[in-house]
């Protein structure tokens, strides 16, 4: 092939890849997408079935035992980071303060543009994890959970749907969308398995049938 049409061909391949890169942005998932992606269902089932089933205790639970937020970047705290890190067009100032951006939440499927209306939810509740065996870690341990931005432990999400949630576990308690219902449980056993924390029956019993049908 003469050089000049390879060059051609391949100038024409770079464009068709930009191309290709800037439609993927601007179809890219709503910005809840950000929550770092679960294990998948099959692993999720494996993980599960390995849990501890206990029942749980909530006795000495205070939810001052897992500090937060701590400070992840610069002037950013946990709920800056995550607030700037599943919102889109995040605007902040010099302190990380949010001060425009829009969020969509998963759960309920609302969308806001102002930070104040949105909470950072704790996937798996700090009172869930206690019961489940954080009442054995030390007080550093707890913070590290009640600040994981590693796991899909943290979310932005519609203030009065977490506090609705409040510490309930997926036997009492699930997102109003359905659609992100498999996230959520793979989600909720990843943080589980990853802290080793027990389940109680009803509890395993429901991640249990809702990943049947993932």
């Amino acid at each position: 092939m003469p050089k000049f049409y390879a060059r051609r061909r391949l100038s024409i391949l770079a464009a068709l890849t930009a191309l290709l890169a800037s439609a993927a942005l601007f179809n890219s998932p709503t910005a809840s997408a950000a929550l770092p992606t679960p294990v998948s269902a099959a692993t999720a089932r494996t993980y599960l079935a390995s849990l501890t089933v206990a029942t749980e205790n909530r006795t000495g639970y205070d939810r001052d035992l897992f500090p937060t937020w701590i400070t992840i970047s610069g002037t950013c705290n946990t709920r800056e980071y995550i607030l700037k890190r599943d919102g889109t067009n995040v605007v902040t100032n010099s302190a990380c303060t949010a001060t425009s951006g829009s969020w969509y939440s998963p759960y309920d499927g609302a969308t806001w543009t102002a930070a104040s209306d949105l909470d950072i939810d704790h996937l798996v509740p700090l009172a869930e994890a206690w019961d489940s065996g954080a009442s054995a870690w030390t007080t550093a341990q707890r913070q590290a959970f009640a600040n994981d931005i590693t796991r899909p432990q943290l979310i932005a999400v519609t203030d009065n749907v977490n506090q609705s949630k409040s510490d309930q576990d997926p036997a009492e308690w699930m997102p109003s969308v359905t659609s992100y219902r498999c996230t959520y449980v793979r989600a909720w056993v990843q943080v589980k398995y990853y802290y080793d924390l027990s389940v109680d029956s009803a509890e395993k019993s429901a991640l249990t049938s809702y990943l049947a049908s993932c």
